[in-house]
């Protein structure tokens, strides 16, 4: 018994990061209410945890409350079921409608069907293109630098149930797809924000959404292509929001999808990350076993055609601890970012995150390349080795005889590498490292090192985390501790920075940044939008997301941090989520904003 509590209350703090700072209070109801008989070992009364956490909450709590479940179950209080239907889905419980677009009083009146993607302007997936450079073009932007301080808000979007708008604005067809961390996706109307559909995923859904084609699935002749937190992969009918196909990537318990999957020539290619550097310090948990991976799926049909894992060698026991558990490595390089594709060489590049055991393996904190075709690992370049990093010590989690020794310094590749050609020709792969290093890669000679700089003062974790951007001649990149900042692609030379006051110790722009021509736009935990002139730094326009909102669909909506994902512009408008949590930092939110020149 004691080994099962220990076990999924190392379960319950995986969570932080996928829903709100109240899920260490709902891992602890589970542990003390439904572990006995729930828990992840053989021999218990009732279904495992791995299985009820296929439940959508929503059916967790109905079996609570309805006299399915313990005496005991039936005698908690409302909050405290759906507390722990909410930790075992990993989403928010949702009264059930309060999130169907059909219902919501801006429903659009009609839903013509989507003829191209190619007569409107877009913003398709994380990176707006397959080089993850996140910028838009002048002709696709239609926002002449001179004129972002002339943006105004034009519509407001409220999320019901929802506390974070974890996703990234799609723009494809003049519609904007997002997902939510209650595990909804909405198409909606991008010029007026009414709502074309909405789609419940089993799972939060903090992926951007890729729109493309797909064959053989009846009328459906472009799908939305996502991930969730519980490592599921979906196609939904990008009209209609109809489910196509769904495919789990990952059977790890802990797995999950937080980079947006890559849609490229007829497959899709899904990054794989995991939340056992959290899990792993209860010394009843078996640290750890976790690799991550790059899966390649039949775009028609959600068919695996190859998957990779970054780390080469499987996991295998390496002992026991005090308390008699199995120890087992290597372990890590989860993939959080999306995969990058370069159609010249016919490769996908990533960068992976650090290791959960010690040694550090190979492919852990490295720029790695997979053959298109196959899979096959092209080349890997390790920028940090030896970084062997749990969540120990994190918040009140403490230290376990787990955690690696010596611990290293969490420095993951969290965000996209950048491709870019330069005006002689030559080609970089530019990638932001948590510690704030960025490194220029040459993806023509096996990634070797062109140029490294390091934008803050001092290395230290959570400077860069979610992502730059890159017009033809800068990188631009958030540091926490810093603002905003230029370099060279050439030279990787510091060309300016633009400080941004943070609300708090590397609390700055943590979330992915986007350029048009002329400007460079980013969002920050304080809550701020902010436009900044790419020449100089200068502050074009700001926005505070911290408020209400009037929202098109009738919903109280309440803007709040941007911590992951970065505004998207295309046909003179632009688009951001509000609302970000991360363990203790971030202010919740649940509304989409788009704005338009006045």
């Amino acid at each position: 018994m004691r080994k099962r509590i220990r076990l999924l209350l190392a379960l319950s703090l995986v969570a932080v990061n996928i829903l709100s700072a109240q899920l260490p209070k709902s891992g602890r109801l589970f542990e003390q209410n439904c572990v006995m008989c729930h828990g992840n070992s053989p021999g218990g009364e009732g279904p495992e945890a791995g299985t009820l956490r296929r439940l959508a909450p929503e059916a967790i709590v109905q079996k609570l409350a309805d006299g399915t479940a313990h005496a005991e179950a039936r005698e908690l209080s409302r909050a405290d079921q759906r507390a722990i239907a909410e930790f075992l889905s990993g989403r928010n419980y949702m009264v059930p409608g309060t999130g169907d677009a059909a219902k919501m009083p801006n429903a659009c009146r009609t839903n013509p069907p989507i003829a191209s993607l190619t007569e409107a302007p877009a913003w398709n997936g994380w990176g707006a293109d397959s080089t993850n450079g996140r910028f838009q073009t002048a002709q696709a932007a239609a926002l002449p630098a001179d004129r972002v301080s002339r943006l105004k808000l034009k519509w407001a979007f409220g999320f019901p149930g929802a506390t974070a708008v974890y996703g990234q604005p799609t723009l494809a067809a003049g519609r904007v797809f997002v997902g939510l961390n209650n595990g909804f996706v909405y198409s909606l109307d991008a010029s007026t924000g009414c709502a074309y559909w909405s789609f419940p995923a089993r799972s939060g859904v903090r992926t951007a959404i890729s729109i493309g084609e797909i064959k053989g699935q009846g009328s459906a002749h472009y799908a939305a292509y996502f991930g969730d937190v519980r490592a599921n992969v979906y196609a939904v009918d990008a009209a209609s929001g109809r489910l196509l196909w769904e495919t789990r990537v990952d059977e790890h318990p802990v797995a999950g999808i937080t980079g947006a999957p890559s849609l490229f020539e007829g497959r899709l290619y899904v990054p794989v990350s995991s939340r056992e550097e959290a899990a792993g310090i209860a010394v009843n948990y078996p640290c750890c076993s976790f690799r991550g991976s790059i899966v390649a799926l039949d775009r028609d049909t959600g068919r695996p055609v190859w998957k990779t894992y970054t780390i080469p060698e499987a996991p295998k026991p390496r002992g026991k601890n005090s308390v008699g558990t199995p120890l087992w490595g290597p372990s890590g390089g989860a993939v959080w970012n999306s995969p990058t594709i370069d159609g010249k060489l016919r490769a996908l590049y990533v960068g992976t995150g650090n290791a959960y055991t010690e040694p550090g393996a190979d492919g852990t904190d490295s720029i790695m390349a997979f053959d298109l075709e196959s899979g096959k690992v092209l080349w890997a370049v390790q920028d940090t080795p030896h970084d062997a990093w749990l969540a120990c010590n994190a918040q009140s989690w403490g230290v376990t005889e787990n955690c690696p020794k010596p611990m290293g310094p969490d420095y993951d590749f969290g965000a996209s590498p950048i491709l870019r050609t330069l005006p002689d020709g030559r080609r970089v792969l530019v990638a932001g490292q948590k510690s704030g290093m960025v490194w220029g890669h040459d993806p023509d000679r096996s990634g070797a090192v062109i140029w490294k700089v390091q934008l803050p003062e001092k290395l230290a974790l959570g400077e860069i985390t979610f992502g730059g951007a890159a017009d033809d001649h800068y990188a631009y990149f958030g540091v926490s501790s810093l603002g905003v900042a230029a370099i060279d692609l050439a030279t990787g030379e510091r060309k300016w920075v633009a400080p941004v006051k943070a609300a708090g110790p590397r609390l700055g722009i943590g979330a992915a940044l986007s350029v048009i021509p002329g400007a460079v736009f980013g969002g920050g935990y304080d809550g701020i939008l902010r436009g900044f002139r790419t020449t100089n730094g200068e502050l074009l326009w700001q926005f505070s997301m911290v408020d209400e909102f009037q929202t098109a669909n009738g919903i109280v909506a309440k803007g709040g941090s941007m911590g992951s994902a970065g505004p998207t512009i295309a046909g003179g408008m632009l688009f951001a989520g509000s609302g970000y949590i991360f363990g203790e930092r971030g202010t919740p939110g649940n509304v989409l904003l788009a704005f338009a020149v006045e």
